[in-house]
């Protein structure tokens, strides 16, 4: 499920990820999690797209390498990309619409926070909506391990210390959906 060809100046179409299919313009807002940036339009690149093959509020926490190698460290896998979710979720995965919309890059630039995101400060429209399609088969599709996980709270700290100590790269989205430590 990638299209979003890079030009010279990077992607020439980026991707924001919806269960509801008829929004028509994306309004800049202040982002619940990141009070502190300015009213923006969030995108996400054709690399990082599968941090959000879920339904929106399930929370997860996904780890990688950049150079395709195993992610390992965390447990046996040849997959360079792990993606972890609460059992809880998986119900809710398999029966989710997602919709993938796109939009023209040109509007949008790198946000500094946080690898293959972007904003915009202008209202966008998007270029096409369509239905993602199978969740778990994205994932399979994509040689992406998913791990379905009683509590995501013991991988938290795990995940950091694997990117510092090995280089990994990391995303945790929702954890305060996450359910209560055990």
């Amino acid at each position: 499920m990638t299209d979003g060809a890079a030009g010279p100046d990077g992607p020439a179409v980026v991707w924001h990820f919806s269960e509801d299919p008829s929004i028509t313009e994306f309004v800049p807002h202040v982002a619940v999690t990141n009070p502190t940036v300015p009213p923006s339009v969030w995108a996400i690149d054709d690399a990082h797209a599968p941090l959000y093959w879920f339904p929106r509020q399930c929370p997860r926490i996904t780890w990688w390498t950049p150079d395709g190698r195993p992610a390992d460290v965390l447990g046996p896998t040849t997959a360079p990309r792990v993606h972890a979710v609460e059992a809880a979720w998986l119900d809710r995965i398999r029966s989710c619409t997602l919709y993938r919309y796109a939009f023209d890059a040109a509007p949008f630039e790198p946000w500094v926070e946080a690898e293959g995101q972007l904003v915009s400060a202008t209202t966008v429209r998007p270029v096409s909506v369509e239905p993602v399609g199978d969740l778990l088969g994205l994932h399979v599709e994509a040689g992406i391990e998913l791990r379905l996980v009683p509590s995501l709270w013991p991988l938290r700290e795990a995940v950091g210390e694997a990117a510092d100590t090995h280089g990994y790269e990391f995303s945790m989205v929702r954890m305060r959906n996450a359910a209560a430590r055990l």
